[in-house]
């Protein structure tokens, strides 16, 4: 592995913000108004702090994005995988029921999305508890274990709003529940926390950049590296969890970002994790904060304010589908 001197890395992350910083300054210029720039100044700031988050968001679900497939082994592993998104996604339409939000409402600390974040990190113990044995972690076992963790959780939903759906219609409907959206009535406690936890976390998975690039070799290998394969595990995949529950508590399950974000870095840098993470952050959150401005574009056309999360399936499915033709093609498959 070549050396990575403090210079490159400094580059790296100027390079990566100067990417995000031009994209967010573009995409302040739309509103529910149009295209242009801001009538006055409450409306900047309001375009601002949405651009702001969205930015946090995505590059928060781009940074896990790439611990997830790097220790996982599997370019299609994404930050929802293991209870994250469906954890916090119930946990957060549970506090909806009178008994839970009367009893939340006598601490002032215990918001909507301080029990989403509770819910989320619930659903990531209960994964690893089932998923370990002898205290390791196998991917394949941790994949398995999560889909069927999210399967349960997200069937407990789809039950109860059919019994009770006057509690997502408080919320934005079904629909903001099951994909996602910038929420624009948060308080500044929990960004603040979101923007914290997400820092803290990328910071330490930048740490760990130099064992994500051996992550993918056999566990064998990895050792012989010196590589601890199975702490590098355990304590990627926590960090990445914690990075991914603390937005996912203000967002809610905004999919695509964290899958393909990774591979658009790699497009780019290659797959050395110590260039990739910074950039697939920066992309990450450019590639949100376009689509939040162009669902905030389109109120005055559907005369409502779309998901964001609809908008990144739309854009990321169809290029995550060509990134696999191209993949299959360059390995010769009819």
């Amino acid at each position: 592995m070549t050396r990575f001197s403090p210079r490159q890395l400094l580059l790296t992350l100027a390079g990566s913000l100067t990417l995000w910083l031009a994209v967010a300054a573009a995409c302040t210029l739309a509103g529910s108004s149009g295209f242009g720039r801001p009538a006055n100044a409450f409306e900047l700031k309001v375009r601002v702090q949405s651009v702001l988050l969205a930015s946090l968001v995505g590059a928060a679900l781009a940074t896990a994005g790439v611990a997830y497939q790097a220790i996982l082994r599997n370019p299609l592993a994404d930050p929802y995988l293991l209870g994250v998104s469906s954890g916090a996604t119930l946990a957060s339409y549970l506090w909806r029921f009178p008994v839970i939000s009367g009893v939340a409402a006598l601490s002032t600390t215990v918001s909507q999305q301080a029990f989403a974040l509770g819910g989320a990190l619930v659903g990531v113990a209960v994964v690893f508890a089932l998923a370990s044995r002898r205290g390791r972690l196998e991917p394949v076992t941790l994949l398995l274990v999560g889909v069927i963790v999210n399967a349960i959780n997200g069937s407990i939903f789809l039950m109860i709003d059919a019994l009770r759906p006057e509690l997502t219609a408080q919320g934005g409907g079904t629909l903001a529940f099951l994909v996602g959206r910038i929420q624009t009535n948060l308080e500044d406690h929990q960004k603040y926390a979101a923007a914290i936890v997400a820092a803290v976390g990328f910071c330490g998975l930048l740490v760990l950049t130099p064992q994500l690039n051996v992550a993918g070799l056999s566990d064998a290998e990895a050792q012989s590296l010196g590589v601890r394969i199975h702490r590098l595990r355990w304590v990627g995949l926590l960090i990445a969890s914690l990075v991914t529950a603390s937005v996912v508590a203000i967002s809610g399950p905004i999919g695509f970002i964290g899958l393909i974000c990774p591979h658009l870095g790699r497009l780019i840098v290659g797959h050395d994790a110590r260039r990739l993470l910074p950039l697939a952050a920066a992309v990450g959150g450019a590639l949100l904060a376009i689509a939040d401005a162009l669902s905030r574009a389109m109120i005055p056309v559907v005369k409502t304010w779309p998901p964001v999360g609809v908008l990144t399936g739309l854009i990321g499915g169809p290029f995550f589908l060509y990134l696999l033709y191209r993949q299959r093609n360059r390995m010769g498959v009819a």
